[in-house]
Formats: C-alpha cells, sequence, structure tokens
C-alpha cells in the first residue's frame, strides 16, 4: 500500500463503531494491527437492537469485550415471554441444547455501544466519531476512504482491508450498487422507551414478545432495562387496516392497548421521541470483495423478532476477521468459502425462524407447547437457536431447519 504524504495510513479501516465494529477493531488490534474506526455519528446514541442473545456473550469473552459489559451492570436476561391473549409461553435459554453461555443482558445501546468503544479504544484502537464516509476507492492492499471530520474538513484514510460495519447506514453497499432487492412484506416499526411501574407485572429478567390477539401478523417486544426503563417497539405490516389513517403515535398506542401491555404501561408516557422505520429488510449482492467485507446490518438484516441482528453482527466480525488475520499473515483465504458461506449457513437459520413466525408455523409450535415440554431434546434444540446458537452444526434444527420446524409445528397441532 502506498500513500501521499497528506493521506493517513492504517492497516484496517472500519466504517463503524456498533457492536461489529468494535468487536472486529480489538481482534485486529490485540493481533498487533493498526486499525482506524470511522463513526459517521456522535457517541453515545439510541439505537434498536437491545435485547442480546446468550450467543453473543461467547463472542465478547472471545474478544475480550465480556468484562466491559459485564461491569457496566445491564439487566439480566435468561429468556423470552410470548403473549397472544390469554395464551402465556416462558421460554427460558438456560434448557438450550449444547454448553455456552446462557444468559445475556438487555441493553441501553447507547450505553453499551459507548461502553465498547471505549474499550476499544483503550486498547489502541483509533476510533473517530463524526466521520462520515463519502467515497470508497477499493482494492486489495491499497484501499481509500474519502470522509468528513467532526469539523466539516475532507480527509482520506488509506489502508490494506476496510470493514463495513456501518449497519442501517450500509455505507460500501450504497457506494458500491451493492443493495439487492428484498423478497418479504415491507413493515413498519414505532418504538420508543418508557418508564415501567414498579409493580407491573411480568418477568423483568425475559423480553416480552406480545402478539396482537387478532391480527396475528402484528406483534409487540416490550425490554425492560435496570433503571425502571423499557423499550417498547410495535411491528405491523405497512398496509395493514389496524395501522389506521391517524398519526404514528396515535398507531403506536392505539395498538399498544389493544393488548396486555397497555394495561402494564396504562399512564406512562413516552421517555424519547417516537422512532420509526419501514421496509427495513435488507440484503446485499455480494457480502466481501476486492479489499472488503461486510459486517452485520451492513450486509443485510432480516427482522427484529428473536432479536438476531447484533448476535448475527458479533459473529460476522468474528468470522471476517479470522479471515482477514490469515490473509494479512500472507496466507491464500477463499472469502466465500471461509467468510460468506458460514456466515449464511446461520443467517438462514434465522431467517427459516423469521418466515416460520410470520407464516404462523413457529407461532404455533410456541404457543402450543405445553409447558411441561421443557426437558423435550426437540424443544430444548428449538431454544438453543432461539439463544442465539444458529451455527452449531451437531443441532438437527440447524442442519435441517425447516424439517424439523415442520415436525415440531405437526407435533403441536396435535396439542389443540
Amino acid at each position: 500500500m502506498s500513500a501521499r504524504p497528506d493521506q493517513q495510513t492504517t492497516d484496517v479501516a472500519i466504517i463503524g463503531a456498533g457492536p461489529a465494529g468494535c468487536v472486529a477493531a480489538k481482534l485486529l488490534a490485540d493481533a498487533g494491527h493498526a486499525v482506524t474506526v470511522l463513526e459517521g455519528s456522535r457517541f453515545p446514541r439510541f439505537s434498536i437492537g437491545e435485547s442480546l442473545l446468550p450467543y453473543c456473550m461467547n463472542v465478547l469473552e472471545r474478544c475480550g469485550l465480556l468484562q466491559t459489559v459485564v461491569e457496566a451492570g445491564f439487566q439480566y436476561k435468561n429468556g423470552a415471554v410470548f403473549e397472544r391473549g390469554d395464551a402465556c409461553q416462558h421460554i427460558d435459554f438456560r434448557d438450550k441444547f449444547e454448553a455456552g453461555w446462557a444468559t445475556t443482558y438487555q441493553v441501553q445501546r447507547a450505553r453499551f455501544d459507548q461502553a465498547l468503544a471505549n474499550t476499544v479504544a483503550a486498547s489502541g484502537v483509533d476510533v473517530r466519531f463524526e466521520s462520515r464516509v463519502t467515497a470508497a476507492r477499493l482494492q486489495r492492499d491499497d484501499c481509500r476512504l474519502d470522509y468528513r471530520d467532526a469539523a466539516g474538513r475532507s480527509a482520506t484514510l488509506a489502508s490494506r482491508f476496510v470493514i463495513d460495519a456501518s449497519g442501517f447506514g450500509r455505507v460500501l453497499p450504497r457506494l458500491l450498487g451493492l443493495d439487492a432487492p428484498v423478497e418479504s412484506i415491507p413493515r413498519r416499526a414505532l418504538f420508543s422507551h418508557v418508564r415501567l411501574a414498579p409493580a407491573a407485572d411480568f418477568d423483568r429478567n425475559k423480553i416480552l414478545i406480545t402478539v396482537h390477539p387478532q391480527a396475528h401478523d402484528i406483534w409487540y417486544w416490550l425490554i425492560p432495562f435496570n433503571d425502571g426503563s423499557a423499550s417498547l417497539g410495535v411491528l405491523f405490516p405497512v398496509d395493514h387496516p389496524l395501522a389506521g389513517a391517524g398519526t404514528d403515535l396515535d398507531t403506536f398506542w392505539s395498538l399498544v392497548n389493544a393488548t396486555r401491555i397497555g394495561t402494564l404501561l396504562a399512564g406512562t408516557e413516552l421517555l424519547r421521541e417516537l422512532g420509526a422505520i419501514q421496509a427495513y429488510s435488507s440484503t446485499s449482492s455480494q457480502v466481501h470483495g476486492d479489499g472488503y467485507a461486510l459486517l452485520g446490518n451492513a450486509a443485510g438484516f432480516l427482522d427484529p423478532i428473536f432479536s438476531s441482528g447484533v448476535t448475527i453482527a458479533m459473529k460476522s466480525a468474528e468470522l471476517a476477521t479470522s479471515t482477514l488475520l490469515r490473509e494479512l499473515a500472507g496466507q491464500t483465504v477463499d472469502w466465500q468459502r471461509d467468510y460468506a458461506e458460514p456466515l449464511a449457513a446461520g443467517v438462514e437459520t434465522f431467517r427459516a425462524y423469521v418466515d416460520a413466525w410470520y407464516d404462523g408455523r413457529l407461532q404455533t409450535i410456541i404457543f402450543n407447547q405445553p409447558q411441561d415440554a421443557a426437558d423435550s431434546q426437540l424443544r430444548r434444540m428449538m431454544v438453543s437457536i432461539l439463544a442465539g446458537y444458529a451455527w452449531n452444526t451437531a443441532n438437527p434444527l440447524v442442519t435441517h431447519t425447516e424439517r424439523y420446524l415442520n415436525m415440531l409445528h405437526e407435533l403441536s397441532d396435535q396439542q389443540v
């Protein structure tokens, strides 16, 4: 790599200081490489993706960020509660199929991402906030990123490789024309933070996922935090008749008040302005190329149900950096075989679960399971995937997802 005297240089440039960017930066820095992170926003900043899955803890432990998260004191999480009308099912991640972390945390992303970025910076990574990438010229061992810094000045960063961990910003897919069409029903999500009553009757150690009692394609999340607040969101097809013709705020409270969540939150007010995203699912025509790799949401996003986003982001960071470290050491690597295909294996498992949720099969499986089925081997295998263990090929529900989902669906139908 050669650079003009006025250009900044680094071994690896990372776009984005969220979980994927921080995991990648820490692994690369610990291996002795110079790393510069260009983050477009100022931290701390709000983000959804607040309910982690236990699989994340394994990645955080392997990359040396676990202590940071544990010491931050976030809300403990050991599972999920699913509600639909009078039906209620508890999923405990500690009932999963394999070894590994079975508990995790529910996190305010402003605090969580800031804590990770601080630790990464303390490990020697150059983290630059309010630095927005405007152009990319990419070639293996000779990459250039043009960006504007916090003062509005133009600058160029030269590197041997670029990792895009920009999340929903999807910097490289937009600059390089990598966006690909998504075959899914466009949905809208409305979300905010609320204050919980101290006596609110639900398990604060679990995310509460509620399905609208009549319209099963509308669902809600309630994620409690350790300061007495919670994240509340509702998702629905953009043209759903129950969405109404009023404002987003009218729609939000109308849908929330149709469920027990409305009773739990009676009299509460929003702690932050209502947020909204629409047609949020995305994918890319490729997740790697000459001199770059896409991580997490920059590569694509499935759906908020099952909270897989941060898990996929962290796993992609681990897979990509493992491949990149070997390449930087002069070894021959195959990015498709070593990164894209292993990542896709887990993503496709999550995708099958998302599809089964919206076509009704997984809702039938969850709500028709008797509570005494916790020791069922098939149930344990399903719980493992809900806990984020979507890359464990010893689990038949990973290697033969559709077959076993259909089997579970048939067994659950018999419980009706």
